[in-house]
């Protein structure tokens, strides 16, 4: 049940089960769940009147604890990266030994990588297998046909084989990499020996020093029986228009009772009336802007207020509409904007989505500029400079929980806990204790230090990438009007990092709670965030029909209708039911709110600046990150090596940074004046020529790869 709650599905489920209890009142429910954080919830998902009333809990005695060790890869401990690679022949050492083993990652991209990196050490010839969610449906009902059989001796997987899984030759779970949360660690570790009395045994592995703090958190974490995740939010209101058309197709009903019913459904037992009755007049017609057109008149009302479908075409249209997953796409990067413009391939639609026209990303191994977003393809040009303004991540987004983050924050911060960690991690936090400070727990450890022609703002946050995302860009916006200059920034699970041609001064002033008004708007308005995200909406609640009878709308004639319609709503009515609805899931699923909320509030006061000539040995590993987002598999890890010998040495002291910049401080308009001062420097006759070449067609343009 803990996998259902708090989710579109989860909200379906809980409507349904409140019509079916209108029908049935004596069916009972019951929920099965071994990692319940937040239990009042789960019980009222599971009532019948959606506030927990008449729920009987039954918890089961404390079965055997389980067994789980820490396992470092060969050699010194990596400062940075995220695949864990390195680690492939003690993994592979692992599986030999184990009767059937599940080898657990956090991304797809990383299952292809370690899978492929297992295969090349299979001298023995052992059937391992892949299983992630972009595999073939087929082809993943095989890998558990094959392990259900006891044919196979290990599976690389994603959170894919987390739930529902009952193998009972697995006896070692191996997670590789940082498992971001304890209840998602113990979901994994419950895939191994399936017996009451016989304790899950797990190995992790981690790849870096910061996912090696992690794991020991973790382990804490599932000793105290600490778990964690976030509360259920309210339901889905596009949910909930799926919903209400398909009562109505079911037959004629009153606004009154079927509100009645809908406040039964626990995701929905606070709903407000006019939420309600704005979702109803949505399915009835679309809204005040959308009322105009004959095909979003899908209900009537009869002379005593009850609703009717308006057809039989409409009740068609919904049936092969029903459903709350929406495949998130990939897009096409193509360069330039000509029809001719070549392909250089596919990036996911979450990382555009954070893109600004002007922002610079690394893809295929070049620096490119976002132009903009046309339909399903996004159009770049060749980029300027060295410095991604936006650093692409393939993957990697499952959040870093707010109880394993405090975990974290207390261990880092508290020497006499690192008695049990592998030497050289001890070694790097004592470092970090006499060079700069370490990040307390309840205030906000910010570094500035200059590094070859550049300033760095290193702020130790661990909120989470999503959150840190979040910040990156609000920061970057905050510095441009300062006139700092902002170059570009990199976010990881636990540090943010901004790198910008001036020196950052008022640093907590970058970190006032305001950020998250005007900023965060504007922000959210400028990038196709909500575009995206309302495309989705739009899906569910029905207002675009993905399937016909006999055809199948493509994804660019879905992206085409609700990018229109985004744009009409947005114009006319921006207060629109599904408006709402898109910047509720944006600001929970996307951007991390939240959290980033959470941690300004936590700094407001106790924002610590740390001003260092140099670079800290806590930010070596955040500084590892930048301009390697091109990279992937075993060429990742050399690059690192190499980039982290000069990095280490500054830290330590061994070496000198490279030069610091020279340019003052600016005031608060530098940026204007520098305009200024270039356009009175090119003179007249230096922009019409500027005109000229801006005025040409790109296809013409040379390019040199």
């Amino acid at each position: 049940i803990h996998a259902l709650a708090g989710t579109k599905r989860g909200d379906q489920l809980a409507l349904g089960l409140a019509r079916l209890a209108s029908l049935a009142p004596g069916a009972r429910r019951l929920g099965l769940s071994a990692t319940v954080a937040h239990r009042t919830p789960l019980v009222a998902l599971l009532s019948a009147d959606g506030r927990g009333t008449g729920v009987a809990i039954v918890e089961a005695p404390e079965g055997a604890a389980p067994e789980i060790a820490v396992r470092l890869p060969d050699g010194p401990l990596p400062w940075s990266g995220h695949m864990g690679l390195l680690a492939a022949p003690a993994i592979y050492d692992l599986i030999r030994q184990a009767r059937s083993a599940i080898v657990f990652v956090n991304t797809r991209a990383q299952a292809e990588l370690m899978f492929q990196a297992l295969w090349r050490l299979n001298d023995d010839a052992l059937p391992i297998a892949l299983h992630h969610g972009s595999l073939a449906r087929d082809q993943r009902a095989r890998v558990e046909a094959a392990m259900a059989e006891g044919r196979l001796k290990a599976v690389v997987a994603t959170s894919s084989l987390d739930l529902g899984i009952d193998w009972g030759d697995v006896d070692l779970v191996i997670q590789v990499g940082a498992p971001k949360g304890v209840s998602r660690l113990m979901q994994r570790i419950g895939r191994a020996n399936h017996r009451w009395d016989v304790p899950s045994r797990a190995i992790l592995v981690p790849a870096n020093r910061f996912e090696v703090l992690e794991c020991r958190c973790a382990i804490a974490g599932v000793a105290a029986r600490d778990l964690d995740g976030d509360p259920p939010p309210p339901g889905g209101l596009d949910v909930l228009a799926q919903h209400i058309l398909g009562m109505v197709c079911a037959g004629p009903i009153h606004p009154d009772d079927l509100y009645a019913e809908v406040r039964r459904a626990s995701p929905y037992a606070d709903l407000s009336r006019r939420d309600f009755d704005d979702v109803v007049r949505f399915v009835e017609d679309g809204g005040y802007a959308l009322a105009a057109y004959d095909r979003y008149r899908r209900l009537f009302r009869d002379a005593e207020g009850g609703l009717h479908v308006a057809n039989a075409r409409v009740a068609r249209q919904h049936r092969m509409n029903i459903g709350t997953i929406v495949e998130a796409p990939l897009l096409k990067v193509k360069l330039g904007r000509s029809l001719g413009g070549p392909v250089l391939g596919e990036i996911e639609e979450y990382f555009v989505s954070m893109l600004q026209p002007g922002d610079t990303f690394m893809f295929a191994g070049r620096l490119l500029r976002f132009d903009r977003l046309r339909e399903t393809v996004v159009e770049c040009s060749p980029g300027a400079g060295d410095d991604p303004k936006v650093p692409a991540y393939a993957g990697g987004r499952l959040p870093l929980t707010t109880s394993l983050a405090d975990r974290v924050r207390a261990l880092v911060q508290d020497p006499a806990a690192w008695h049990d960690l592998p030497e050289d991690v001890a070694e790097w936090l004592r470092l970090q204790k006499a060079r700069s400070r370490l990040p307390g727990r309840n205030d906000l450890l910010v570094e500035t230090f200059p590094r070859g022609g550049r300033w760095f703002l290193v702020a130790y946050c661990f909120e989470g990438r999503n959150a840190h995302q979040t910040l990156g860009m609000l920061l970057t916006r905050r510095m441009e009007r300062a006139g700092f200059g902002p170059l570009g920034f990199v976010a990881t699970d636990y540090v943010v990092a901004v790198w910008s041609a001036h020196q950052p001064v008022r640093i907590a002033e970058l970190f006032d709670e305001d950020m998250l008004g005007d900023d965060l708007e504007e922000w959210m308005a400028e990038s196709s965030m909500l575009r995206r995200t309302f495309r989705n909406v739009a899906v569910i609640a029905g207002l675009v029909d993905r399937h016909h009878p006999g055809a199948e709308k493509s994804r660019r004639q879905v992206t085409v209708n609700t990018d229109l319609i985004y744009d009409v709503l947005r114009k006319h009515e921006p207060d629109h039911v599904l408006l709402r609805a898109t910047r509720a899931d944006a600001a929970r699923g996307l951007v991390d709110v939240g959290r980033v909320a959470a941690l300004l509030k936590r700094a407001k006061g106790r924002v610590v600046h740390m001003a260092l000539s140099r670079v800290s040995p806590l930010a070596v590993p955040v500084l590892l990150e930048v301009g390697k987002e091109s990279v992937a598999g075993a060429g990742e890890e050399a690059l690192l090596a190499e980039a982290e010998a000069a990095l280490v040495a500054e830290a330590l002291g061994e070496a000198e940074p490279p030069a610091a910049p020279v340019h003052p401080v600016p005031r608060a308009d530098a940026a204007r004046d520098r305009k200024r001062a270039s356009g009175r420097a090119l003179g007249t006759q230096g922009r019409a020529t500027l005109r000229r070449i801006g005025g040409r067609r790109q296809g013409a343009l040379p390019f040199t790869e």
